[in-house]
This record gives structure tokens, C-alpha cells and sequence, in this order.
């Protein structure tokens, strides 16, 4: 990517991400952006079609910069894993966006990629483990309910007042997945299943 074009949209991205941590979403325009960027508004429409758009760039970049990575989800264990935790934590240090991305006034273009991000994940440990788990359900559709759940404790844990641990958080999410009657749960079971059964 040409110099120039990375920062003006790091300029760009920096300058939401920054008012969101001021207001809602919903009160920040792209006058707002584009002033706080110092770059011209035809800038911003060479870059970005709307602001949604650009909210999802600057959080995966943030992510990115921060090493926040969501965790494989091969293997059952019965506390969250250290990944999942570091995923969380990027999460409550940067709280006050989040609670406003994923709020109800909050961005549905970010949103919607959050829960793309999970569902491939999901999709993916459900193929590699070949869970039969969902049986009469489409491995898409299990995966698209999984990252449902995931998005929905996430949410509800982001902007719960005062908010509780990270480790908690994580907590939450890892419960949803494995039990009672999850799908790892389920996974768990047939990897024991595998491992004890006599060679034919």
C-alpha cells in the first residue's frame, strides 16, 4: 500500500476511534472525522464510503495492534484459554468504544464483522472436529448461532455497570461453548470416545 494512502487512513481511523471515546456514534459526523484527521472530506470518500466502514477498519487494526487474536477452539478444557482471556482483555481496555460499537445505537457494520470473525472460527473447529453435535443442523447455521452467543455474552458483559473481571468475562463466553450440553462438550466426548475404542 502506497505511504500515503496507510496514513490517511490511520489518520482517519485514529480520529473515530477517538470520538467515540468522546460520544455516541450516532453524534459523531464525518465533518467531525475529517476535521479531527485534518484531511479534506473528499479525502475520507477516497478512502471510506461511510463511517461504519471505517469504525470496522479502525477496530480490526486496533485489534491487530494490540494482538488481540480469538483463540482456536479445538481443544476442551474446562477453564477459558490464556488466548481468549488476551482477547478480552483488548476488550475492556478499550471499554468505553466497544459498550458504544455494540450498543443499540452502536454500528452494525462492525458488528456484523465481529460475528463473521466468530462464525469462521466456529465453522472451522466444527469441520476439523467433524462433531456430529448438530446432527440435523447445517455446520453454517451451528456456526452462525455459536458466534451468536459468543457476540450476545460479549455484549452483555461490555456494558454491564460496574463491569466484572476479564477472567470472568471469559468465563461466560467459555461456558456457552462447553456446557452444559455444548457443542465442545459434545466434541470433548467424542475425542474420549476415539481415544478408548479398540482398533477394528
Amino acid at each position: 500500500m502506497d505511504p500515503r494512502i496507510a496514513r490517511t487512513r490511520r489518520a482517519l481511523q485514529q480520529a473515530l476511534l477517538g470520538l467515540v471515546r468522546e460520544r455516541e456514534l450516532e453524534a459523531v459526523t464525518i465533518a467531525d472525522v475529517v476535521e479531527r484527521a485534518e484531511v479534506t472530506r473528499s479525502s475520507f470518500y477516497l478512502h471510506y464510503s461511510d463511517k461504519e466502514t471505517l469504525l470496522a477498519d479502525a477496530l480490526d487494526a486496533l485489534a491487530e495492534e494490540e494482538g488481540a487474536e480469538l483463540p482456536e477452539l479445538l481443544e476442551l478444557i474446562a477453564e477459558p484459554p490464556q488466548a481468549l482471556i488476551a482477547y478480552l482483555r483488548h476488550f475492556d481496555a478499550n471499554a468505553e468504544v466497544y459498550r458504544r460499537v455494540l450498543g443499540p445505537h452502536g454500528s452494525a457494520v462492525a458488528s456484523d464483522r465481529l460475528h463473521a470473525s466468530i462464525e469462521a472460527l466456529a465453522a472451522s473447529a466444527l469441520a476439523q472436529t467433524g462433531t456430529d453435535a448438530f446432527t440435523d443442523v447445517p455446520l453454517d447455521v451451528a456456526a452462525a448461532g455459536l458466534a451468536g452467543s459468543v457476540v450476545g455474552v460479549l455484549r452483555a458483559w461490555i456494558a454491564r455497570e460496574p463491569r466484572p473481571s476479564v477472567e470472568e468475562g471469559a468465563g461466560w463466553i467459555w461456558q456457552v461453548l462447553i456446557g452444559p450440553g455444548g457443542a465442545w462438550q459434545s466434541m470433548g466426548a467424542e475425542r474420549r470416545d476415539r481415544a478408548t475404542s479398540p482398533l477394528d
